[in-house]
């Protein structure tokens, strides 16, 4: 039976569905989209990619023929791929960044509504990193425009515990960051061969940090999350530095210990200028098989400090929640797969969930802006 010959109007409405898997925006908006043709039950289409060797060809090529193949009258769907040429490389700097390519921090601009949260610790081995990849990826899935920067620099661990193995694409000084659970993330993890260590120190850490913040592209995105090393060292105060709209998160362990040490982390802001958003406590309690729950390391160190730091900044600093020990938490790293995106009843999935779910909720802030409003 002869099926009808499909109509350009829907083809071109199939092809503006594709989207590129790093910039997030359709390929016809990009100027990615070089020729189509229709020659008979057959759509032929020309892809322009942005660099030679991108990482994600086969997924762009994928999605092309998987939305063509759905018209009414589409047969065979034949992609070539070619490459852009600089002028049409410039032309796509142009449209992201700006005309002249502008070098600013885009989430420092008075029009930008992205909320910033610097993820915070005094000491190290309290799951920050965790908790980070767990929020974002939780953000995502509600349908949030969310970034991640791995600013732990010596002790990068984000790629891994969101299962990114390609490294970012590079449009001459433009970097696109890999993009994985719908969050688009950069470390410098991605620019070291095997499991080199890096040893620098203060100033190449901020001109890496202020790289990340400048070149690469994020977009407009609705929060962005910093991944900071432990304490209140040099990345610290870069970041209050570079971005000082952003709000501190700040996490703990039950242990008055850590507890001490999370507190003068948190306590920079009165130095800073930065508001704190709040204080997560995680490895709270393990659950036994008979419900009960056993404090491997103690109780009560996320409420205080939250109450110190509530005193020190006066301010109401709340405990955003706690998050119980769980087995699939570390598995879920492991796999490069955050605990929230699985299913199953799970305690410190739900404490996770809830904890961005708040997070989520806060608006971001139209405080100061100029709207684009005249009364005649």
């Amino acid at each position: 039976m002869n099926r009808d010959l499909p109509a350009e109007a829907a083809v071109r409405a199939a092809l503006g569905t594709v989207i590129d898997p790093e910039l997030r925006r359709p390929l016809d908006e990009l100027g990615m989209l070089d020729a189509v043709t229709i020659d008979g039950g057959t759509v032929r289409v020309k892809v322009l990619l942005t660099i030679a060797g991108c990482p994600l060809r086969d997924s762009i090529t994928a999605d092309t023929e998987a939305a063509l193949s759905r018209v009414d009258g589409v047969e065979r769907v034949e992609v070539e791929l070619g490459v852009m040429d600089q002028a049409q490389r410039d032309a796509l700097k142009a449209q992201l960044k700006g005309a002249g390519g502008r070098r600013g921090i885009p989430f420092n601009e008075p029009s930008s509504l992205t909320r910033v949260y610097a993820v915070a610790s005094g000491k190290g081995g309290v799951g920050k990193s965790s908790v980070t990849v767990n929020l974002a990826a939780a953000m995502a899935a509600q349908g949030l425009r969310v970034g991640i920067v791995d600013a732990d620099v010596y002790g990068f661990s984000v790629p891994a515990l969101m299962g990114i193995t390609q490294q970012p694409t590079r449009v001459d000084e433009l970097i696109l960051p890999p993009v994985a659970h719908g969050v688009k993330v950069i470390s410098i993890g991605m620019f070291v061969e095997g499991n080199q260590p890096i040893s620098w120190r203060g100033p190449m850490l901020h001109r890496a940090l202020e790289q990340f913040l400048t070149d690469v592209y994020f977009g407009d995105l609705d929060v962005l999350f910093l991944d900071l090393p432990p304490g209140t060292g040099d990345i610290a105060i870069s970041v209050a530095q570079l971005l000082p709209s952003s709000e501190l998160l700040v996490v703990t362990t039950p242990q008055s210990a850590a507890a001490d040490v999370a507190e003068r982390a948190g306590a920079m802001a009165a130095q800073t200028g930065q508001r704190v958003a709040g204080v997560i406590e995680n490895m709270s309690w393990l659950e036994l098989p008979d419900g009960g729950k056993l404090e491997l390391f103690g109780a009560g160190g996320g409420s205080t400090v939250a109450a110190r730091l509530s005193a020190t900044l006066d301010a109401a600093i709340p405990l955003l929640g706690s998050i119980p020990l769980d087995v699939s938490l570390r598995e879920g790293g492991d796999a490069g797969t955050p605990l929230v995106l699985g299913r199953g009843d799970s305690r410190a999935r739900d404490e996770l969930l809830g904890i961005a779910a708040a997070l989520a909720r806060r608006p971001r802030g139209l405080e100061g802006l100029k709207l684009p409003v005249s009364i005649r």
